[in-house]
């Protein structure tokens, strides 16, 4: 014959029950606690300077670039029904030539922290980026930086005076430098154009550099 069961039930007195709620409140508010907060982000170096490389053309540049642009367009235009776009190529060409070298660029903010690298709203993180070098293009040091991706690509920072040696010890604890870039084949094709049939042959001059002094910043979090 089955006996019936009898099912024990266990009370927990009140006070134990709230003592075991304190232990767990405190166990999480414990957990919350030994979350360590964000790194402060440390501001190495900032400056403004111009978003490209810009030199003072004379009168003589914008006339070769003129007549040269005629003589090609003279030479399509015996073939105008088949080269009507190279045409059109040509002249958008010319446009911006006189676009670049007439209207003068406007100043960008650069700025170099621990988490990367600023241009004026766009932020690249270090493990975005690739290698850096350095170039002076119009009497200008410019600093390259290469990205791993594919876009952009590269970025173009132009230096403030005197402060190449400063950006370039910030830069290398962070990316690989490398002393000497082979200039591309269109680099080469520009060089030789410019020493074998110069636009402007009046007296160079100093490439205007309207950049802003950088501004140095001790270990500091901002």
């Amino acid at each position: 014959m089955l006996m019936p069961t009898t099912k024990q039930i266990h009370h927990v007195q009140p006070g134990k029950a709230q003592t075991y709620e304190a232990s767990q409140a405190h166990t999480q508010a414990g957990q919350t606690s030994a979350v360590k907060p964000a790194s402060n982000v440390i501001t190495y170096l900032e400056w403004q300077a111009p978003g490209r490389p810009f030199e003072k053309r004379g009168k003589q540049y914008f006339s070769t670039v003129i007549l040269i642009a005629l003589l090609v367009e003279v030479c399509l235009g015996f073939f105008f029904i088949i080269f009507w776009p190279l045409m059109l190529l040509v002249a958008s060409l010319v446009f911006l030539v006189f676009v670049l070298a007439k209207v003068p660029p406007t100043d960008f903010h650069y700025k170099l922290s621990s988490e990367g690298v600023r241009v004026e709203d766009h932020f690249y993180l270090w493990q975005e980026l690739y290698d850096f070098y350095f170039k002076r293009r119009s009497g200008i040091d410019v600093v390259h930086v290469r990205t791993k991706a594919f876009f952009p690509g590269e970025l173009t920072l132009s230096i403030a005076p005197n402060s190449k040696e400063q950006v370039k010890t910030i830069l290398i604890r962070f990316l690989p430098y490398r002393e000497y870039v082979k200039p591309t084949f269109t680099e080469k094709a520009g060089n030789w154009l410019a020493s074998s049939f110069p636009l402007d042959n009046s007296k160079p001059q100093e490439a205007t550099n309207p950049t802003k002094q950088a501004k140095p910043h001790s270990a500091h979090a901002k």
